[in-house]
């Protein structure tokens, strides 16, 4: 009861300071504010924001566990990041800022026409829903296991509590209110992990010069992969995914790019990306190091209460009795400014899509009404929000779950794929038939990835999925070029 206690106060305390923050930012926002920052963030800001917006409470409590099975084979997918980050700032954004869109995807309509508009934006609604969902459950389990269970409150309740409070900071001031409250998670985030890992060197007798050779010999902290290409881990596989992966999850994500095009110029922008994405690269070491750490820490002294790997692994070592009480709190500080910032981000990036890209309100109404629009869309979506967290609940079925993990590679593939045609190849298209091609691409990439080892002598599609996907969409809108002079059937 008295650790439930403690970590409810430290959540109070967090969110009192988000409300602080939010409504000193936002609380005279206007449509503009709430869109797109009024393209008056200054770009050091973004920055920082950028880097720990990119972090959610998931990656916070995965990254450091699964060094044990790949070791820190994922910073080499975050190597290619940082090579798609740059592809961003020089080729996507001056596009963007180009022509002046609220929502990227809007670039759609200007290229191939409304139908394959709405293909985008539903792509990453969909994506966008399912993933923030499924990232904010994970993050509501842990706590409900050390707040609400104690206190004998329910699940749906924890949800619908949380998530109020997320539409509460949120609902007014948007992007303008998330570039300050996102500067706090990567504060937090980078806090929480500098005070663990000094914490368990010195528990570990590690003194600052020790420290590197220590992790550097430990075996769950080999980097590169060159071995296998059949393995998911191989390097290539990883790096040149990176790459695809920043552009499409970064580039043609209207959550994270919100932010960006809240600069007040595109080369405001471009070096915020490409200066918040070199910085990450250092941070996810943090992660990994501390993965290296919290596993030795186990081995040395939790031994005898059997192996502890995985998800499980840094929440527990944080509320051991071994750990000092302030360790816990800053755990539990870094979980949720990662999980509940990465929450209204996505509530945030959804509104913007669904009144902009889906509804058209833009167009359609006087500013006043597209206040209340997207007022009204942002109650909307924190409600669906809430049902589909708690559908998860109630499955309680890993596979669904990991599903939802691998769906970005599904989703943003057609919008990859769409994009690369449209920027590449300056033939139309038949519009309506858009949407087909943009369907029967995942369903081909299914089909391909679960036959894979069966019909290409073992090797195992990983992360190279959303490269096939963006491909197969590419090839398909290739079969619906046509020709100028011809009638449109759009």
């Amino acid at each position: 009861m008295t650790t439930a206690l403690i970590v409810l106060a430290t959540i109070a305390f967090y969110f009192a300071l988000l409300f602080v923050i939010s409504w000193i930012t936002g609380h005279k926002a206007d449509n503009a504010g709430f869109f797109t920052g009024n393209r008056k963030s200054p770009w050091y800001m973004v920055t920082i924001a950028m880097i720990g917006a990119s972090i959610s409470g998931v990656t916070f409590i995965s990254v450091p566990g699964a060094v044990l099975a790949g070791g820190y084979s994922y910073m080499q997918m975050v190597l290619g990041f940082f090579v798609g980050a740059v592809v961003v700032a020089l080729v996507l954004i001056p596009m963007f800022y180009k022509m002046n869109l609220v929502s990227i995807y809007g670039y759609l309509e200007n290229r191939f026409g409304l139908s394959s508009y709405r293909s985008g934006a539903w792509f990453f609604f969909v994506s966008k829903m399912l993933g923030a969902s499924v990232r904010f459950f994970v993050v509501c389990v842990v706590l409900q296991t050390l707040v609400f269970n104690p206190l004998h409150i329910p699940f749906s309740l924890n949800v619908v509590l949380t998530v109020a409070l997320i539409w509460l900071y949120s609902f007014q001031g948007g992007v303008k209110s998330l570039i300050w409250t996102d500067s706090l998670k990567t504060f937090c985030l980078i806090l929480s992990v500098v005070c663990c890992i000094i914490f368990i060197a010195n528990s570990l007798n590690l003194s600052f010069f020790e420290l590197p050779a220590a992790v550097a010999s430990h075996p769950t902290s080999r980097v590169f992969f060159f071995d296998d290409p059949n393995n998911g881990h191989y390097f290539w596989k990883q790096f040149i995914a990176g790459i695809f992966m920043i552009v499409a999850a970064t580039g043609l994500d209207q959550d994270l790019m919100q932010r960006t095009l809240s600069c007040k110029n595109f080369r405001d922008s471009q070096k915020n990306m490409i200066l918040s994405s070199f910085i990450q690269i250092f941070v996810i070491g943090l992660f990994l190091v501390l993965g290296t750490l919290l596993y030795m820490y186990a081995d040395t002294h939790l031994a005898n209460e059997g192996k502890i790997a995985g998800d499980a692994l840094f929440g527990k070592i944080a509320w051991s009795d071994g750990f000092p009480l302030f360790i816990g709190i800053i755990f539990i500080i870094g979980l949720i400014a990662a999980a509940y910032s990465a929450a209204g981000s996505a509530l945030t990036a959804l509104t913007t899509s669904f009144t902009i890209d889906i509804l058209k309100a833009n167009e359609k109404q006087k500013d006043e009404d597209l206040t209340l629009t997207r007022k009204l869309v942002h109650f909307v979506m924190s409600l669906l929000m809430v049902i589909v967290i708690i559908i998860f609940y109630e499955m309680n079925d890993d596979s669904a779950i990991n599903a939802v993990y691998s769906l970005a590679a599904y989703t943003y593939g057609p919008i990859l794929g769409m994009f690369i045609f449209g920027m590449a190849c300056k033939q139309p298209v038949y519009d309506r038939w858009v949407p087909i091609v943009a369907v029967m691409s995942p369903i081909i990439c299914y089909i391909l990835q679960s036959n894979s080892e069966k019909w290409f002598n073992g090797y195992q599609i990983s992360f190279e999925l959303l490269i096939i996907n963006a491909l197969i969409t590419a090839f398909g809108l290739c079969l619906l070029i046509r020709k100028k002079n011809k009638e449109q059937l759009t």
